[in-house]
Parts: C-alpha cells; sequence; structure tokens
C-alpha cells in the first residue's frame, strides 16, 4: 500500500470522487459500519448499530503552504470519558440537528470557535461503531483559512494540525493493542511527535485512508 501525498485540492476532487454524498443511513445493507470490532486477533460480534448513541465528528483538512494539515484536538483531563485523548471535533447528534453535518459544524464551534463559514464538506465516511456504543458518522470538509480558534476549556486541552501526508502514510499505521474486558483488543495508533493518534480516531483515519486510496 501506497502514501498518498496530496496538495489540498488533489484531496479535495478525490475526496469528492471517492467518499459518500450523503451520510451512511442507519441499517445499510450495501456498506457495513467499521468500527472497534475489525481486524481483531478473536472473532468479535459487532455492536447492535440500532442501539448505539447517535455522533457525528469533523475530519478538516486545512490547506497550508507547507502541505495540508487535518485538524485535531486533544480533549480535556478533567473529562469523565476518553479524557486527553486525541479526538476530532465532533459528539452526540441532538434531535434538533437534522444532520451529521449540523452535528458536527456545531460540535466544532463549541468545543474550539471554529467557524461554519469556513468549512466545506466534501463527503462522509461509513459509520464507525465504537466499543463503548457509539456510531459516528464521519464529515470529511476542507476548512478554509484564515480563521481563529477559541478552545472551550471544559472540552478541549488543545487543538493542533498534523501533516495530511503523515496520517495517509500506512507506514505510519501500527496495530497495537491491549486487553480490554477479558479480551487481547487491537487497535491502530499513530503516534506523532508527542501526540498519541489512537483507537477510534486512528480507526477512521485509516479508513480515510483506504477510501482515497481505492
Amino acid at each position: 500500500m501506497q502514501a498518498l501525498n496530496l496538495t489540498a485540492e488533489e484531496f479535495a476532487a478525490l475526496a469528492m470522487q471517492r467518499l459518500r454524498a450523503e451520510p451512511p443511513a442507519l441499517g445499510d445493507v450495501i456498506a457495513r459500519p467499521r468500527g472497534d470490532h475489525d481486524h481483531q486477533p478473536q472473532p468479535i460480534k459487532p455492536p447492535d448499530e440500532t442501539a448505539a448513541v447517535p455522533a457525528a465528528v469533523l475530519i478538516g483538512i486545512v490547506p497550508r503552504p507547507e502541505g495540508p494539515t487535518v485538524l485535531l484536538t486533544q480533549r480535556a483531563a478533567s473529562l469523565r470519558s476518553h479524557s486527553a485523548q486525541v479526538a476530532f471535533p465532533g459528539g452526540r447528534v441532538d434531535v434538533v440537528d437534522g444532520s451529521p453535518v449540523v452535528t458536527a459544524l456545531r460540535e466544532a464551534e463549541e468545543e474550539i470557535g471554529l467557524p461554519r463559514e469556513r468549512v466545506r464538506t466534501l463527503g462522509f465516511l461509513d459509520a464507525y461503531l465504537t466499543g463503548t456504543g457509539y456510531r459516528i458518522v464521519p464529515v470529511v470538509a476542507l476548512l478554509e483559512p484564515p480563521f481563529t480558534l477559541t478552545l472551550n476549556a471544559h472540552e478541549v486541552d488543545d487543538a493542533f494540525e498534523t501533516p495530511l501526508s503523515f496520517l495517509l502514510d500506512p507506514a505510519n499505521h501500527r496495530r497495537e493493542g491491549r486487553e480490554w474486558q477479558g479480551l487481547y483488543r487491537t487497535y491502530y495508533a499513530m503516534p506523532f511527535g508527542d501526540r498519541y493518534i489512537w483507537g477510534a480516531t486512528a480507526g477512521m483515519i485509516r479508513n480515510l485512508y483506504e477510501r482515497l486510496s481505492g
């Protein structure tokens, strides 16, 4: 598998060609949801998609002179779940949202102050089911600089950018593992400097790579 070294314009064109044009429907019989249950040393039954909490995240690509980057956050250390982990902006779907795009934009605005008018949606990945009971719809978008972020200290400790070329290089997609609920579970990890990108976030990045690489 080869690395994808794309400009922001090339990424946008490829994303609109190969990503879903519409959000994945619940119970889609054609494209199964991806998730933590994939690629395990012992077969694991996928979580019940219909019982999962609906959520959405924003995979935001930022055009930079030195090459496009991906906007990520580090969740607040004070949070009760997934504290201090690297994540995409996003969260639970509110009944008034109406679509995963609205959820992703609202959450990004609430968490890091990302202006909605700076976001251009390109497409969607397959839904991602987590072992903690969430069904996440990843919204892939181009973020148009300049923009200034204002962090919500109750939700995130930091926001940072990682080179897209690093994340779309399969040589950086490590499989690691640990024991969880009595089973040895594996997951993707993509350490970058002092940032440890792993779990669902790394899994969705891997899914993005597989979609774009065909």
